[in-house]
């Protein structure tokens, strides 16, 4: 699996221009005993041996921990405001549904641990950044020699005491502004049409969430 790859399933499991009203920075300390705390409960997760347990608690902590809302929001940036209340509510519906469809497309069983270390925390105005490494245990090597530590870069906001992730970066690669790129293109490909564009969205989450449900039942047969 390409580092690409493993980028998208870790924000999976867990924005840059116009943040949230109520976001602020959490403390460097605070923000580091967070990741800590949560990356490994993730890692834990991921040794549930059940699959549908595994979904179950995976879906949590993607939906207590990731700001979906405001991610959604950022995704469609100008094409927000082309659509009518109901629409956007339509539209955020969807979108919940597709980040909790997408990362069950990717490998959530490991033959050797993943391990990580918290490096340091950078608070900014808006959101603090923590600053990561990650050990892949060779679980996606390639070829002979690849690298296995991976640099990734935690954005996190926090809301009265919730602390969420806004954004993953790797390689100086905004995991936001990819998915921002590829909503864009959908929309292009619609010809800005929202309706169309909904229509699109809805089928892919379907079919995404039907491939789901067929490898779960595959699963425990």
């Amino acid at each position: 699996m390409k580092s690409k790859q493993i980028f998208q399933l870790i924000i999976g499991c867990f924005m840059l221009i116009n943040f949230p009203a109520y976001a602020a920075a959490p403390e460097a300390k605070e923000a580091m005993t967070w990741s800590e705390d949560k990356g490994n409960l993730l890692l834990q997760t991921f040794q549930e041996k059940n699959l549908a347990e595994k979904y179950k608690k995976l879906d949590e902590l993607f939906l207590n921990y990731v700001d979906l809302g405001y991610i959604s929001k950022f995704v469609m940036g100008k094409y927000w405001r082309e659509m009518s209340p109901e629409q956007q509510e339509q539209y955020q519906d969807l979108f919940k549904r597709y980040a909790l469809a997408v990362y069950k497309g990717f490998p959530l069983t490991f033959n050797y641990p993943i391990t990580f270390s918290l490096n340091n925390a950078i608070v900014s105005q808006n959101y603090t950044e923590v600053f990561a490494t990650i050990d892949l245990g060779g679980n996606f090597q390639e070829k002979e020699n690849q690298p296995q530590k991976i640099n990734v870069i935690f954005k996190l906001v926090k809301n009265g005491n919730d602390i969420k992730i806004i954004d993953l970066t790797l390689a100086e690669s905004s995991l936001i502004l990819s998915y921002r790129n590829r909503f864009y293109q959908m929309v292009a490909e619609d010809e800005g049409d929202m309706s169309w564009f909904l229509e699109d969205f809805e089928t892919i989450v379907t079919s995404t969430e039907k491939t789901n449900r067929q490898k779960l039942e595959e699963n425990q047969q």
